[in-house]
């Protein structure tokens, strides 16, 4: 039975920061996501001590996301700003106690080579990959589809895959967005199995498609996609990162109503 995760980025937007993690164990979750929590680390850190939650997964720094920003490790100009992000990161997750991060690589840059970036990202992956395998940390890159985020340099899930191999570091892996498969390629079961035996499966989340809220909503057989994880022996949380449609807690009702909590 998959174990779920509340992304609070984007569940229980309907209350204040602090509030949403109360929200979410009030739920009956056990583990939480958030994509950035630098600004509020202080209020994350007590929310997480009283109510018992673990924080599993966030991002590396950006850069600037209301801009357009989705990540600088393609970016051979801002590679100090890549890196002071990785120490940043790294301290913020013994800080809170999370096991992953999450790397956006970033958007092409038109002005440069795309061979230049990919060697840029990999020479930073590699440099990010073994700082938090030190700290104990492990690292995933994600792809994002182009529909959401146009340009972005890792569009599909072979995009990545061809950049984990150029990187060929132990502690990188995949972070398997069933969302943003969907809208990029499809073909989400026989992707899984693929990720699982190469071993690169290192992290789920889960939306529907092509809305973006809640599984039932759109056009993913999520059971169907739900069962293929549990065949394979995922053992990881699966992260719900999807636009509550009708409030956070009646988009929850598809748990229950599936079988996969009481």
């Amino acid at each position: 039975m998959p174990r779920f995760a509340a992304n609070l980025t984007m569940l229980f937007t309907e209350y204040p920061v602090p509030e949403r993690f109360d929200r979410a164990a009030a739920a009956g979750f056990r583990a939480v996501e958030f994509l950035f929590p630098y600004d509020h680390a202080a209020e994350i850190k007590a929310a997480l001590g009283r109510t018992g939650l673990e924080l599993i997964l966030f991002n590396l720094p950006v850069g600037d996301f209301a801009a357009g920003d989705r990540g600088l490790a393609n970016d051979l100009t801002r590679r100090a700003e890549f890196r002071d992000g990785v120490s940043r990161a790294l301290a913020l997750a013994a800080d809170l106690g999370a096991p992953r991060l999450n790397c956006l690589v970033g958007r092409r840059l038109p002005e440069v080579a795309e061979e230049s970036q990919l060697a840029t990202a990999a020479e930073n992956l590699a440099f990010a990959a073994e700082q938090a395998r030190v700290a104990g940390v492990a690292l995933g890159i994600e792809p994002l589809n182009p529909f959401d985020a146009p340009g972005f340099l890792l569009p599909t899930t072979d995009s990545a895959l061809a950049l984990l191999a150029r990187v060929s570091h132990p502690n990188l892996s995949l972070q398997y967005d069933i969302y943003h498969a969907q809208r990029a390629e499809g073909n989400l079961v026989a992707t899984i199995e693929r990720l699982t035996a190469a071993d690169h499966l290192g992290h789920v989340q889960l939306a529907d498609s092509p809305a973006r809220h809640q599984p039932g909503t759109g056009e993913i057989n999520v059971p169907f996609v739900l069962a293929a994880l549990d065949r394979v022996g995922y053992p990881g949380w699966v992260g719900l990162e999807y636009l509550p449609q009708g409030g956070t807690e009646r988009s929850l009702a598809w748990l229950r109503e599936g079988g996969y909590w009481e």
